[in-house]
């Protein structure tokens, strides 16, 4: 049985989330980020780390932003092979629902033309990423990305000899460069295989998973662990100002890759790791 969806729908929903993303941390995220300020070690660290959640509180309170970066916006669909769009192309129901979001929630407008930075003056166009799966529902995360963290992004192409301590290393290199830039504390989202695009992306949705939730793959609920307290013993603290607390998760995502390869991709947030989740 087909299922029509009207556009208006999916704009009025991309509309809300976008601004619930920039107001309000989501439960999850709340929820780590106040055991790791009661894990905090440092003096200063826990110091930073509860200003950070004053900041939190006044952000949720006051309905103001999270962060004055309210990023791009970057859509996650998966669409029900049954369902049927109505009345507009669905990539023009989600841009006009980000164009209205960031329009009428008052956000930052970032995006830019590339070269000669122009701005577009209502966040479009959105990253939109597609992906056809059974049944008769649309399931939307709107993920706001700010670039202070957004370029400390990383692509190793490793071979396949690398193995795993080449991925460890990988992920290790990239919290280290990226130090305080990336406003720690961060989360680390990691992709492993498939292709030079697949692994960036599924490094990105990474970064949207409940925090509650284990991969069901032993061997990347035990590098998460792993690489969670091997970041943490950087020492670059929140803020980058030193502690214990440099990561509040490690989340990872894996695909079969080609016999010849090896990529691994590294896509760090701050601790403001902004996602809405919805199913329409």
């Amino acid at each position: 049985m087909i299922r029509t969806i009207r556009a208006e729908e999916i704009t009025e929903n991309i509309k809300e989330m976008c601004i619930e993303a920039n107001h309000i941390l989501s439960k999850d995220m709340e929820e780590v980020f106040l055991q790791s300020a009661e894990k905090e070690k440092s003096a200063l660290g826990k110091q930073i780390l509860c200003q950070l959640k004053e900041n939190l509180d006044i952000a949720r309170e006051d309905l103001i932003p999270i962060c004055q970066d309210t990023g791009m916006a970057v859509i996650f669909l998966k669409i029900g092979q049954d369902v049927h769009i109505e009345g507009a192309g669905l990539s023009d129901a989600v841009n006009q629902g980000v164009r209205e979001g960031y329009t009428e929630g008052y956000l930052r407008k970032s995006v830019v033309e590339p070269i000669e930075r122009i701005n577009t003056k209502d966040n479009t166009p959105a990253i939109i990423h597609y992906e056809i799966v059974p049944g008769d529902q649309i399931d939307i995360t709107v993920a706001p990305k700010g670039f202070g963290s957004e370029n400390m992004s990383r692509i190793f192409m490793l071979k396949p000899a690398d193995g795993l301590e080449g991925v460890k290393e990988s992920i290790l290199t990239a919290v280290k460069d990226a130090g305080p830039n990336a406003c720690p504390p961060m989360v680390v989202g990691v992709g492993i295989g498939g292709t030079f695009e697949k692994c960036a992306q599924m490094a990105k949705h990474a970064l949207t998973r409940d925090l509650n939730e284990e991969p069901s793959i032993p061997y990347v609920r035990e590098l998460e662990k792993e690489m969670l307290e091997k970041v943490n013993k950087l020492g670059i603290g929140p803020g980058g100002l030193g502690g214990t607390v440099t990561a509040l998760a490690v989340n990872i995502e894996t695909y079969p890759t080609h016999i010849a390869g090896l990529p691994v991709a590294v896509n760090i947030c701050c601790h403001v790791n902004r996602h809405a989740h919805r199913i329409i």
